[in-house]
């Protein structure tokens, strides 16, 4: 009896287990799971680009979009034709310089407001914020139109307020820009203001606080401490809104009735358009669009190299 009774309270031993070895995956298994993005990507990206690419080298007009075969094969000539044309390195120019200004007056705009977002009490943050991403919501052709009727010479109440009569914010070739500036400014800083407000949030309040009991100035304590932290978000954000502004369409389209008077307000993206659809010069269009394409990929791999100079993970 006491025999079983001590069998019994013995733990009951079982057989070690021996660990599993992990199965090793197949260096192909990862991209199987990309493989459905990547051919939604191939359709909708890659196959459009090798067409641009295509149409740029050949002589492609109005006859061939009804259906007929490309005339001849032009190799660089549209490239050649473009470069040697002083409108284009006009409209380039125009281009680089009014994408430039947009990009820092939205990013003033957006950084002081997501500052300004971090001072004020929880109300008037709500009413900014969503005043701010109502703007961000509004469609481009929309806002464009609206801005168009609120500077009009005749009906619009900006004249009658500043006292400017009759004068037409259209008709001047930089009271043109300014008028679309400000327009893209007003749709994209939101962009910029959330993002850097939720990069603001997430600095350590010890810093801060450490450099207020330092004595650091506002100013001093955004250059010295704010900004070096928010850099990866600044980066983004700046190249966010090359990208966009450098390929502005709709703005210029809308608000200058297609590039302004005798072409004065041409953007590229514009003057493609117009040798493309307009003119049936589809060879010279694609060739801008092209140029377009590697000014942009250019900014993309600055960007990149830029965030691998920051460590961050790609």
């Amino acid at each position: 009896m006491t025999t079983q009774l001590v069998r019994a309270a013995e733990p009951v031993r079982t057989p070690a287990r021996t660990p599993r070895t992990p199965r090793r995956t197949s260096p192909w298994t990862p991209w199987l799971y990309l493989l459905p993005a990547l051919a939604v990507l191939g359709g909708l990206l890659v196959y459009p680009v090798y067409q641009l690419g295509l149409i740029s080298f050949l002589e492609y007009t109005q006859a061939q979009v009804g259906g007929g075969e490309p005339t001849s094969f032009q190799g660089l000539g549209n490239y050649t034709a473009l470069f040697a044309d002083p409108q284009f390195r006009q409209v380039l120019l125009a281009t680089v310089l009014f994408a430039a200004a947009c990009v820092v007056t939205t990013l003033a705009v957006g950084c002081s407001l997501a500052v300004l977002l971090t001072r004020v009490r929880a109300l008037p943050r709500l009413l900014l914020m969503l005043a701010a991403l109502g703007a961000w919501a509004t469609p481009a052709v929309t806002g464009s139109t609206v801005w168009v009727f609120l500077f009009d010479p005749d009906f619009g109440p900006v004249n009658r307020l500043l006292g400017l009569g009759d004068f037409s914010w259209t008709y001047g070739r930089y009271s043109a820009f300014a008028l679309v500036l400000l327009e893209v400014v007003w749709c994209s800083f939101p962009f910029v203001m959330v993002t850097v407000y939720a990069g603001i949030r997430a600095i350590p309040s010890e810093l801060l606080e450490a450099a207020a009991l330092d004595g650091a100035s506002q100013w001093r304590i955004w250059r010295s401490v704010t900004a070096p932290v928010l850099r990866p978000v600044l980066v983004v954000v700046t190249i966010q809104s090359i990208i966009w502004d450098f390929k502005l369409f709709t703005q210029i389209y809308v608000m200058t009735n297609g590039g302004g008077i005798a072409g004065q307000n041409l953007v590229l993206n514009v003057y493609a358009y117009q040798k493309a659809f307009a003119s049936s010069q589809y060879g010279l269009g694609s060739a801008i669009g092209v140029v377009m394409l590697l000014i942009l990929l250019a900014v993309t791999l600055v960007y990149l190299r830029l965030l691998r100079r920051q460590g961050e993970e790609l």
